[in-house]
């Protein structure tokens, strides 16, 4: 398949040629997240492209317990259950590289991207995001692009071998020296200024130079994308906020390179008249995931306090307090993230921007909780005040008979409004940007 008729190389065209077209990256497995996904693709009539990190799925399973082949199949099985269309459906992989063997030697942690790389692209994954930025133990303190760029050459020449060996089309790329850290900053002093139109020309030179000299003449051609800081973040309690002025310049570079767009990290919490900014700005690939799941967790909250109105102490689910304990008993994906005294992290582990939680749904306790709260809430039935009193945007939808009462139900609208600030930016067709926490998903 010519890359520009793959539903990224259309979307990508659409946006070279002057449309307000771009793609929203959902980064999550969670499959509330990803169900009010594919119904908010439905509804703008927007590709979705959904990523695995390299944290989340890998060889051995990541922290989800699933393999890229595993991943692709749990994502199709949801879409062909929710009439969801496969060829609007884009698989990616993100951070694929050294990220989770930064411990190891660089022969042995490259081996293992390899392995990783394989995995994802004979799975068919096709957009694959090239993370080679991180040092490996025995690398010198800082990494120079020349280094970066030809790791990332030597796995883009893997993944077009799996993806032939897999029988999938080639999957096109995304490149970057200046990518923020998986899993969000731990303070937002840590995020840096927009990338320096210079950075992104040199670190554009050097990777084309390291892919024409392996050979890879045809897979340069398919980087559709690099990555750049264009002044966003978060970290647990802050969010910078994009400003097009700052960008101006960083913009003024991309628009000069045929057939290349910015991919933009850590959009999460941004407004929507800054997405479509974004995207008018070039910033084409937009990724969200701690915004998703930060609503998500939002929800449950909102359904524990109405089952604490309705169900006695007894046969509460305890959700958030069996979360919590889980989260102390494993505190490996927090604590880094979370400084200060008890009282501050114990706030955090709740109600951080970070969003650690979300490393903690599938763990058996919390599950088991999560599912005793739903039938503890639908066995009861939700009071209209109740509702509005919890999650009043979803009362609105519900007195306009929009929206049904059941918890999942409730819980998908809810994530849906985020993830519809992204569509709406991404789609050229869609109408004026709305910040009204209201606005139908």
């Amino acid at each position: 398949m010519n890359h520009d008729l793959s539903p990224i190389g259309q979307v990508i065209k659409a946006h070279r040629r002057g449309e307000a077209a771009g793609l929203y990256s959902v980064c999550c497995s969670h499959p509330l997240v990803l169900s009010a996904a594919m119904r908010v693709a439905r509804r703008h009539a927007t590709v979705l492209l959904i990523e695995a990190t390299s944290n989340q799925v890998d060889q051995f399973g990541g922290y989800t317990g699933m393999t890229p082949a595993q991943f692709r199949d749990y994502v199709h099985a949801m879409a062909r259950e929710r009439g969801f269309p496969l060829d609007r459906l884009v698989l990616g992989g993100d951070h694929l590289g050294p990220n989770a063997w930064q411990r190891r030697g660089a022969d042995e942690a490259m081996a293992l991207a390899e392995t990783l790389v394989a995995a994802y692209a004979q799975a068919g994954f096709h957009k694959i995001h090239l993370d080679c930025s991180m040092r490996c133990a025995d690398d010198p303190t800082t990494l120079d692009d020349e280094i970066v760029a030809a790791r990332s050459a030597r796995l883009a020449a893997v993944a077009d071998a799996a993806a032939q060996a897999g029988g999938h089309p080639p999957p096109v790329y995304v490149i970057g020296t200046e990518v923020p850290v998986p899993g969000g900053e731990a303070a937002l002093a840590d995020a840096g200024a927009p990338t320096s139109p210079q950075a992104a020309a040199r670190t554009l030179a050097v990777h084309a130079r390291a892919f024409l000299d392996a050979g890879l003449h045809d897979a340069w051609r398919r980087v559709v994308a690099m990555v750049v800081q264009p002044g966003v973040d978060f970290d647990h309690s802050h969010i910078q906020h994009y400003d097009a002025a700052q960008a101006e310049a960083l913009s003024g570079f991309v628009a000069s390179q045929p057939g290349l767009v910015f991919e933009a990290h850590s959009t999460d919490y941004q407004l929507e008249t800054s997405l479509h900014e974004m995207v008018r700005d070039h910033f084409a690939i937009l990724k969200v995931g701690p915004a998703a799941t930060f609503a998500l967790r939002e929800g449950l909250l909102a359904l524990c306090q109405i089952e604490n109105e309705l169900v006695p102490p007894g046969r509460s689910s305890r959700l958030m307090q069996v979360l919590d304990d889980v989260m102390q008993a494993k505190p490996e994906h927090w604590r880094q993230h979370y400084p200060g005294t008890s009282d501050m992290q114990r706030l955090m582990r709740r109600y951080g921007l970070s969003d650690r939680c979300r490393y903690y749904w599938s763990e058996a306790p919390v599950a088991a909780a999560v599912e005793r709260l739903f039938a503890n809430v639908d066995a009861a039935g939700i009071p209209l005040p109740l509702l509005s009193q919890h999650l009043h945007a979803q009362y609105l939808e519900v007195l306009q008979g929009q929206l049904g009462t059941g918890a999942r139900e409730l819980l998908e609208h809810k994530i849906g409004q985020v993830l519809a600030q992204y569509a709406r930016a991404c789609n050229s067709n869609a109408a004026a940007p709305l910040n009204s926490a209201a606005s139908i998903c």
